[in-house]
């Protein structure tokens, strides 16, 4: 803090603030961030009823029921770091609708939070036929505009100011850091429904688990699996989301037996230590693919062929989604529907009956 007398005006004590700050150290920074409050922002979005609501609830230790997200919700979380001290505040993002509602993803990440911005992918492992697809949508559309909130604030020069390095650099020891493309933010990939997955198919779960080891390891993730029912599994995800909402000390646990729950650190796998994508149901050799990404994509979607977009019918209006029925609202909306097609008519009619003069 600079030093203040008597005759300066409130300008000047502002001025020297500021001078201050952009005089610190990083060390400086540091030390002054340790001793003063910290928030953080973890947005959580992925698979449509996949259950990261019951995750959310889990780890604010809210014993109430989920309830289907509408939309984009928000809620908060606190905790101490000790006797008499301010608590840190974690700030908590919903997304819903699976990648129905993929646009809101702008509103959560921005140039006021992205620098302590975290993001928990949950995908459902009870429906691998939507998961690549989910996957790629979601992270591709959050990584666009982290990317987008970046640049403003290159472009600002406010960047320096971040309390975290955006977009994030691996430690020079972090395997195969050459080969891979680290997610800009730090990631958590949670399969939910293990309970479901774990009477899957011997090879087809080996497919599953490899390629989301595979796809973690490549976007420097952590990844776990999850069973809303098995207290061990849900306490394991809380300890990783308390590390990204409250930088408590990461889980170093490590399983990735496809017969158990998967639990891996980022950091703590490898590309050898996962293989290639092997799978009984598909010749490698056959498929072109333009980077080892895309081959994984490839062989995953021969397995585990994508859901039909036109019978699936995604709808981007929430309004029509059978989640969110409301019938006495539904009602009298369809009635006002009518009265409108019905005026649209009536209007038509009138315009054709209009005699133009030549």
């Amino acid at each position: 803090m600079p030093k203040i007398s008597s005759s300066d005006t409130l300008w000047d004590v502002a001025a020297a603030e500021v001078r201050s700050k952009e005089n610190r150290t990083d060390e400086e920074d540091a030390e002054q961030d340790a001793h003063s409050l910290t928030q953080r922002t973890v947005f959580f979005m992925g698979s449509k009823a996949g259950g990261k609501t019951t995750i959310l609830l889990r780890f604010l230790d809210r014993d109430e029921a989920a309830k289907p997200t509408l939309a984009l919700e928000y809620t908060f979380g606190r905790r101490a770091r000790g006797h008499s001290t301010p608590k840190d505040i974690a700030h908590l993002w919903e997304l819903g609708g699976g990648i129905s509602l993929s646009d809101l993803i702008q509103i959560p990440i921005t140039a006021d939070n992205v620098s302590s911005l975290s993001i928990v992918l949950v995908l459902d492992l009870s429906k691998p036929n939507a998961l690549w697809e989910t996957m790629e949508k979601l992270l591709g559309s959050a990584r666009s505009q982290v990317e987008k909130v970046c640049a403003v604030l290159q472009k600002t020069g406010e960047s320096r100011s971040s309390k975290q390095r955006v977009p994030r650099v691996l430690h020079k020891d972090y395997p195969d850091r050459e080969l891979i493309s680290p997610f800009p933010v730090p990631l958590l990939i949670i399969g939910s429904k293990f309970d479901i997955f774990q009477d899957f198919d011997s090879e087809k779960r080996k497919v599953i688990c490899k390629t989301l080891r595979f796809l973690a390891h490549f976007y420097g993730a952590s990844l776990i699996f999850t069973n809303s029912k098995s207290e061990a599994t849900m306490s394991k995800s809380r300890s990783f989301v308390n590390q990204l909402a409250f930088g408590t000390e990461r889980p170093k646990s490590i399983s990735t037996d496809p017969s158990k729950p998967l639990a891996i650190p980022a950091g703590s796998d490898s590309l050898s230590q996962i293989g290639p994508p092997v799978s009984s149901e598909v010749d490698i050799g056959t498929l072109h693919a333009k980077n080892p990404l895309d081959l994984w994509k490839k062989v995953f979607e021969k397995v585990f062929p994508p859901e039909n977009t036109k019978e699936r019918k995604e709808r981007k209006d929430p309004a029509k989604d059978p989640q969110y029925n409301e019938p006495l609202i539904d009602s009298i909306r369809a009635q006002k529907d009518q009265e409108l097609e019905q005026y649209k008519r009536e209007q038509a009619k009138s315009w054709k009956s209009l005699a133009l003069d030549p």
